[in-house]
């Protein structure tokens, strides 16, 4: 692959960059494109990738139901994990878990009612401590839901569980270990790369004292806890399910790169460089620092700046098993054949399982009257994800009746 120029000291992204270009073609080529890696056997994993890094990330939700297990190397029609009740109490971190999903309401659609969001909630809960469950070596911390509510809005609650595992097993997995020290070497690579492009700036921040803390939320929760647009949270993810773990540390470098003059500006002092770069503005030009961030990263890989000696005290078990990781995913079946093959499983939601699942609901989160409602609600989200919501809020308005007939 041909190494991307290096970036210039000042260069800067412009902060009214949309990453839009002129009319729709590029769109509609690129949804041909995708839809062809899709349906190619095997599934054209390279051609996705490129597109979920490329302008756009993978444009819509539809699509990123389809692409984002294929990255992952999951098959929606064969799940291994059934969401369930019976471990919440007796798991560890149930109460830890109750807690920061209690918190969670921010990150949730704007508008959306509370007891659509009671149900989300309730499945949040079951998805961590599924993968948890299923992965005792694997240690809960702070901001894990963030990564889960993401899933879960996006690609149901099933899915959400695979997906959930997987990452948990290779992207995320330094942030899983019982002690923060493997999260601490994965923050180490931040200053490295500044050294490389801007030696003043990286200067003035070893002088200011500020450390990398400051960039801790966005590297654990791939920047959903700090931003407040979900389309955003969403074009990044794209991007980090196509690429490298270490890749939200990049994009931090180019956050802060793009602040250079904010930064150099501030009293040299590690409050006051802290405070400022704590506090991730909302107007980003995400494209162009995505473009920066994947420059950055092919000119100064990780194997370069692990060669400083900070970086080779310690081994992450992210970076050592993410190319076996990518070579895993090159050979899976498109969904239309995986449906088929899977047809004769029965994968399919019925009405009749509803009725069953309504039987045996007890649950108080609705009253008895909207049970039925509640049951529909919980099937929808967990099989579609936040796509599902613009119907079932129209279904509501009608009634339980006319909401049962979406099956």
């Amino acid at each position: 692959m041909k190494k991307a120029k290096r970036p210039k000291n000042n260069a800067r992204c412009r902060v009214n960059d949309s990453g839009a270009a002129a009319g729709d073609s590029w769109r509609k080529q690129k949804l041909l494109e995708i839809h062809k890696a899709l349906h190619s056997d095997p599934v054209d994993v390279e051609t996705l990738r490129r597109a979920a890094v490329s302008q756009g990330g993978l444009l819509t939700d539809e699509l990123r139901r389809k692409v984002w297990p294929k990255l992952l190397n999951i098959n929606v029609y064969d799940l291994p994990y059934k969401p369930g009740r019976d471990v919440r109490e007796n798991h560890k971190d149930y109460n830890q878990v109750l807690l920061d999903v209690r918190r969670s309401m921010k990150r949730f659609p704007k508008g959306m009612p509370i007891t659509q969001r009671a149900v989300l909630q309730e499945q949040l809960i079951d998805i961590m401590l599924e993968v948890l469950k299923h992965n005792p070596q694997l240690h809960y911390y702070q901001g894990y839901h963030d990564m889960a509510v993401t899933l879960l809005l996006v690609v149901g609650e099933r899915t959400a569980i695979a997906m959930l595992h997987t990452l948990s097993n290779h992207h995320l997995r330094d942030f899983m270990d019982p002690t923060m020290d493997s999260t601490k070497h994965i923050l180490n690579y931040l200053m490295p790369i500044l050294e490389q492009v801007d030696a003043d700036l990286h200067d003035f921040m070893i002088r200011a004292e500020v450390g990398t803390i400051f960039a801790l939320s966005w590297l654990i929760t791939w920047y959903g806890h700090v931003l407040s647009e979900f389309r955003h949270t969403l074009r990044l993810y794209d991007f980090f399910l196509a690429s490298h773990p270490l890749m939200p540390i990049y994009l931090a470098a180019s956050i802060v790169l793009h602040r250079e003059r904010e930064v150099k500006d501030t009293e040299c002092d590690m409050a006051m460089v802290h405070h400022l770069l704590s506090r991730i503005p909302q107007d980003l030009p995400y494209e162009c620092l995505i473009g920066r961030s994947h420059a950055l990263f092919d000119q100064y890989p990780p194997s370069l700046l692990a060669k400083r000696a900070a970086l080779q005290s310690r081994k992450s078990l992210s970076i050592s098993s993410f190319q076996a990781f990518q070579l895993s995913t090159l050979h899976q079946r498109p969904d239309t054949v995986l449906q088929h093959l899977n047809k004769a499983k029965g994968s399919s939601t019925s009405r009749r399982g509803f009725e069953s699942a309504l039987a045996k609901d007890g649950g108080s989160l609705w009253g008895k009257g909207n049970r039925m409602v509640k049951v529909a609600v919980w099937g929808l989200s967990a099989t579609l994800g936040a796509a599902a919501f613009a119907v079932v809020q129209t279904a509501m308005d009608w009634g339980p009746e006319v909401l049962l007939q979406l099956f």
